[in-house]
């Protein structure tokens, strides 16, 4: 294991991702409700306390061990102005024979289709290869989702099948498509030795 000693700051040109904070309490929860109808047909059912102060602040503490312990990376994804507009989590980190992670994202409805995503996907991928030395990053999303496929096929990831009753998904257990995105790519080249 690589423990990270100091806090996950990634920047781009319009955004910053960064652990959550207890002062965000306010933003991330008006972000949830309003975008509620746009996010439950891709997301689990959200539980009873999913708003509450209490779920957020051990989603806070969470975030801040994981991180600290290199097994997970919860980032907040913030306009430069503040704006909070959505989240992307590298989770499932393992090391050894591995050395791979899997990612998962929500962008509040007001902020789809601005790019966010794709831009925290690619400095999220980068930081992954580099700075965590991490070899695959995998994804997984439902078939119909073009929104979620497009953004993770423009980052680079591929098509690698599908995962039969993969995750719950608004109550029911979905179908995932899979993708990853290698950091030498070598699917599609044979070794003729």
């Amino acid at each position: 294991m690589f423990p990270i000693r100091r806090p996950v700051r990634l920047e781009t040109e319009r955004i910053v991702l960064r652990l959550p904070a207890h002062s965000d309490y306010n933003a991330w929860t008006a972000l949830r409700i309003e975008s509620r109808e746009f996010l439950t047909p891709w997301e689990p059912v959200w539980s009873p306390d999913h708003l509450s102060r209490k779920s957020f602040t051990n989603r806070v503490y969470w975030a801040a061990r994981a991180s600290k312990g290199g097994t997970a990376f919860p980032l907040f994804l913030l306009r430069r102005d503040g704006v909070l507009v959505g989240a992307i989590t590298l989770d499932n980190i393992r090391r050894g024979p591995a050395e791979t992670g899997t990612i998962g994202y929500w962008i509040g409805k007001p902020f789809a289709r601005h790019g966010y995503m794709g831009e925290a996907i690619g400095a999220l991928v980068h930081h992954a290869f580099t700075t965590l030395d991490l070899s695959r990053i995998e994804a997984a999303c439902l078939p119909e989702n073009a929104a979620s496929r497009g953004v993770l096929e423009k980052s680079g990831f591929k098509y690698e099948g599908v995962a039969q009753s993969y995750l719950q998904i608004n109550g029911r257990w979905r179908n995932h498509v899979l993708y990853a995105n290698l950091r030498n790519d070598r699917r599609g080249k044979a070794d003729a030795r």
